[in-house]
């Protein structure tokens, strides 16, 4: 059984990485098809995190881009941040779990949260939209550290576990699954020091003050602190190097996984009107001013909806319990 359950886990990883799970592969475009539909008075997009995050950026990118594309009349923004979004989750299904006007920005991250926490409201209290985005982990170092390679990072981690801290985002996210990835890797999975915080800056601000000795995050929240030289990027979570960063697995650990965004409605909002707020997704994410965003962050549009969406996030929610219970993760 246990060995079934670990072959499981690595094809699931190396689907991740490769940009989408086996069963689904197909349904992945760059460009949804764009229909023609009347605009939106209105909509709200809730993220469940503290600005400047993954999801911040997403959430923001994404209404900015239905507005362009006239989909979409005026967008309100709600941040409610804390434990891997499993606080705006809960906030969101008591609010507006049957609201035509609210959208929920949620992903990897999540799932995982939820899979760990195992919180009263999970995801099975939201009706999935689309799915958007995906991105790399980026692992860094300070700018000064003497870690010069995830090899480095994993010897540290291997000699002196206790003063060996991990900052990423919220416990159970797909920073602290990455992070344990590379724990797993020092033959000690049990001695990680995770530190988990609600938002990128924080990562960032840990790092660079010394609190932790590398953080996980997306590369979109590291770029500025890496081009200036303040953090220094040793690893990603791809299968080859990425914007000149060496992969992980091109380093002998073998590992890689991808993070991915998407947005979700409520339970109790009327399939006609979902179908409403999918048609309004679909457009901005054709929209050039969307598509300028990707590029920026170096995001991979990964576009799913519909039943093949259903069936990708039943399988990440199935295989997320997986890797808590292989890693070892904890609260």
């Amino acid at each position: 059984m246990v060995h079934t359950t670990r072959r499981l886990f690595t094809s699931w990883l190396a689907a991740t990485a490769a940009g989408a799970l086996p069963a689904v592969a197909s349904a992945q475009a760059a460009r949804p098809a764009l229909p023609a539909a009347p605009a939106l008075p209105k909509l709200r997009i809730v993220i469940p995190a503290n600005e400047g995050g993954g999801w911040d950026q997403t959430g923001r990118a994404l209404g900015a881009a239905m507005v362009a594309a006239g989909a979409v009349g005026q967008i309100e923004y709600e941040n409610i941040g804390g434990k891997g979004g499993t606080i705006g989750l809960a906030r969101y299904v008591e609010k507006y779990d049957a609201d035509p006007d609210a959208l929920l920005m949620s992903g990897m991250v999540m799932v995982g949260a939820v899979a760990l926490q195992k919180p009263a409201v999970d995801m099975s209290r939201i009706a999935p939209v689309a799915r958007l985005t995906s991105d790399y982990e980026v692992v860094v170092v300070r700018g000064d550290s003497a870690i010069m390679t995830a090899k480095d990072l994993i010897a540290k981690m291997r000699a002196d576990p206790a003063n060996a801290g991990i900052a990423g985002g919220s416990a159970g996210g797909i920073d602290h699954m990455f992070a344990g990835i590379l724990a797993r890797a020092t033959g000690n999975t049990a001695a990680l020091v995770y530190q988990p915080f609600a938002g990128g800056a924080q990562v960032v601000s840990a790092v660079e003050s010394g609190k932790a000795i590398a953080g996980i995050s997306g590369y979109s929240e590291f770029s500025e602190h890496i081009a200036s030289g303040k953090l220094r990027a040793v690893g990603v979570s791809s299968r080859n190097a990425f914007m000149g960063v060496p992969s992980v697995r091109q380093q002998g650990v073998d590992a890689d996984l991808a993070n991915w965004r998407g947005v979700f409605t409520g339970k109790g909002v009327p399939a006609a009107r979902q179908a409403v707020l999918l048609d309004a997704v679909r457009r901005g994410v054709a929209n050039d001013a969307w598509q300028k965003v990707v590029k920026r962050n170096n995001w991979d549009n990964y576009w799913m909806e519909g039943k093949d969406f259903q069936s990708f996030l039943e399988l990440d929610q199935s295989m997320a319990g997986v890797l808590t219970y292989i890693l070892k993760l904890k609260t």
